[in-house]
């Protein structure tokens, strides 16, 4: 069935005209010249997209984007002329808005597919809040949420999440001709797959009836991502309801498929040429496209967007996961299917509009394609850079309620300090990071959350660096830099004291010196300042790196005990190639001083599972009972982390302990981009 339905792909796509000629936009941009430009055009973790175009906002487009356990959730950004994106703000911006965010256990939880649509004068953002660790069947897994904002350049102005019940997610909201909202969503499709609707009340969550199933798909895994999208001929008042969907999984098969209808509640009738856009089968660079939207721009051409993943079809290195990607949409009459355009690194499509200024668009957010030059943590910072994100909402102290994370201190300005979190990166057991009791004191609560600040990895090469001010003085607190990708994919280079037994070599440069790295003991037991190399992943990793930081790197806190001297380090992650990582450390100010301690592959933060694996699964899940301990177990198994990316950053941590309480101080954070690869 996919091979013919590949072949019925590929015979459309053949008839898409390499030139898009001016007759399908007679209000083309003045030059009438085709634009060309660069997938993706949202790099980095930036899945599930949802954009739109409003004239009433000064002719911008928004697009939203999936977010998962990620804070600031639902990032938006806006764009004039299709070409310049500028990180405007996020839906999901205050711990109030949806407090559960902080206690979702599985890295697969959190916010999944928004749709954002604008609707007289108001935004408004439909998603699901997922409890990815209940069964499919249980109502509880799925908070569907709505959200509202007259400005979507200002966080206060969105709502409050507003919970509607339905038990399934990528919900969408769509206005019919009489007035009447409705919302269509996925039905959970482990349970029974199929596009299901009814009418609601988006202020109240209300719902005026019951859903029905209005699609269930071609036959492809997992219907879900449904679009609803209204096209009348003015002249000869014919028109459809036409209905776009994702199916075949998240995975290499991943496909869009349409349907439509005379009614805005079917019966549906799928288009003989599905899917109308997916790189399965083929050798492309960019695999796994799916889950799309559509949007017109002010000429009235339209646009596809997609998610999709730098992996080719070999499907192993790409830690980005799923980002966004864009295709000119030729749709000339109300009564005709789409034709998408395939999705490639260099894209022919129609004109843009015309460039703007880059400080047109509001709003102290990054363009999509800055790096970091230097962020200092002034004085005058008051909140941290807007595309900078921690994992769940950040940690605050259970006892003063104040917050772990603080822009240029008292004792330090120009610094970011964080106070170690009782959690690491990994957490409790891969999956959960929330409150736990304390198990040496009956009642008392542990506060949960990670000491994690990040950014997303946007770019193919980069280097991120950070100075560090950490003078460790109890067993295993540990700081340092990640690439994180869910809790239990991620590679780590933190500064940990630990005892001299623990090393597992001498430090590079001072291999040949034992006074350098034995720190004036023989003692085995004796606590010193390591840096370790650690990961951990569903695939391989190496095994840890542990070695002695050579005294001479410490500057001495006028104390004969070792634990007190201050370490005063420059960090880095650098991708100098598609497939691997180096970190190193050196001491600050002092570039010679650099050493590699890892060069790591990115597999282990690329780990996914192919379409064919979700094929199987699926199959599985529909010969074992859904709460066996069978299911349980592969669930875990197929975690699927790609569908996030990775985002580089600095942690500190206790490891578990609770006498740790040494607050770890970044600076001179840079992140700086070196080259996008696509193809």
């Amino acid at each position: 069935m996919f091979l013919f339905k590949s072949w019925l792909y590929l015979a459309a796509a053949s008839y898409i005209p390499i030139s898009l000629g001016q007759e399908h936009h007679a209000a083309g941009s003045p030059d009438n010249q085709n634009s060309t430009y660069h997938n993706p055009i949202l790099p980095g973790f930036h899945p599930d997209p949802s954009c739109i175009f409003v004239p009433e906002h000064d002719d911008t487009f928004f697009c939203a984007s999936s977010s998962f356990n990620a804070f600031p959730g639902i990032p938006i950004h806006a764009s004039r002329d299709l070409q310049s994106w500028k990180l405007i703000g996020h839906v999901l911006n205050r711990r109030e808005q949806l407090p559960r965010l902080a206690e979702t256990n599985r890295s697969t939880s959190g916010i999944w597919a928004p749709a954002l649509r604008y609707h007289e004068g108001t935004f408004w953002l439909v998603t699901t809040l997922v409890d990815d660790d209940r069964p499919q069947a249980d109502s509880s897994r799925w908070d569907n949420i709505i959200f509202g904002a007259k400005n979507p350049y200002d966080p206060s102005s969105w709502s409050k999440a507003v919970h509607f019940n339905f038990t399934g997610y990528d919900t969408e909201p769509f206005w019919d001709v009489d007035g009447k909202v409705y919302i269509t969503g996925a039905h959970a499709w482990q349970v029974g797959p199929a596009i299901q609707q009814a009418q609601v009340d988006l202020e109240t969550g209300e719902l005026m009836a019951p859903f029905q199933t209005i699609w269930n798909g071609t036959g492809g895994l997992a219907p879900e991502g449904p679009h609803i999208y209204h096209r009348k001929d003015n002249e000869t008042d014919e028109g459809y309801y036409y209905l776009l969907a994702a199916e075949g999984g998240t995975g290499v098969e991943h496909m869009v498929t349409m349907a439509r209808s005379r009614s805005v509640s079917g019966p549906f009738e799928s288009n003989a040429a599905n899917p109308v856009l997916s790189n399965y089968n083929t050798t492309s660079y960019f695999q796994t496209v799916g889950h799309a939207d559509l949007f017109q721009d002010g000429n009235g051409n339209w646009w596809g967007v997609a998610l999709s993943t730098r992996s080719g079809p070999e499907y192993i290195h790409f830690p980005m996961g799923r980002e966004t990607v864009m295709t000119p949409v030729h749709w000339p009459t109300a009564t005709e299917f789409p034709v998408w355009s395939p999705i490639r690194g260099t894209m022919s499509g129609w004109p843009f509009p015309s460039p703007r200024q880059k400080d047109s668009i509001p709003g102290p957010g990054p363009y999509i394609t800055e790096g970091d030059d230097f962020v200092s943590f002034s004085d005058d910072m008051t909140s941290l850079p807007m595309h900078f994100a921690h994992w769940r909402f950040p940690p605050v102290d259970v006892d003063t309620g104040e917050s772990k994370i603080t822009i240029s201190p008292s004792e330090k300005p120009g610094t970011l300090r964080l106070d170690p979190s009782y959690l690491n990166l990994t957490a409790i057991n891969g999956n959960y990071a929330g409150p736990k009791h304390d198990p040496t004191s009956l009642g008392k609560i542990i506060g949960g959350g990670q000491s994690f600040v990040g950014r997303r990895q946007q770019d193919t090469l980069f280097t991120f660096s950070v100075d560090l001010e950490f003078s460790p003085s109890s067993l295993e607190e540990e700081a340092g830099v990640s690439v994180f990708l869910t809790q239990n994919h991620h590679l780590d280079m933190g500064i940990a004291l630990l005892p001299r037994s623990n090393s597992t070599g001498s430090f590079p440069s001072t291999a040949k010196g034992a006074s350098e790295n034995g720190r004036g003991s023989s003692d085995s037991d004796v606590l010193v300042p390591h840096v370790r190399f650690r990961g951990i992943s569903y695939v391989p990793v190496p095994e840890p790196v542990v070695l002695p930081l050579p005294v001479s790197w410490s500057i001495s806190s006028n104390t004969t005990d070792d634990r007190q001297h201050v370490m005063k380090l420059s960090l880095e992650i650098r991708a100098s190639n598609m497939t691997h990582y180096a970190f190193s450390v050196g001491e600050t100010g002092r570039a010679s001083s650099m050493q590699t301690v890892m060069v790591v592959s990115n597999e282990p933060v690329s780990w996914g599972f192919t379409g064919m694996f979700d094929i199987l699964f699926s199959s599985f899940i529909f010969r074992f009972e859904q709460h066996s301990p069978f299911i349980t177990l592969l669930e875990s198994l197929t975690e699927a982390s790609h569908i996030q990316g990775t985002i580089l950053g600095v942690y500190c941590t206790s490891n578990g302990r609770l006498e740790g309480n040494t607050p770890a101080y970044f600076s001179n954070w840079r992140y700086i981009p070196q080259g996008q690869f696509r193809d």
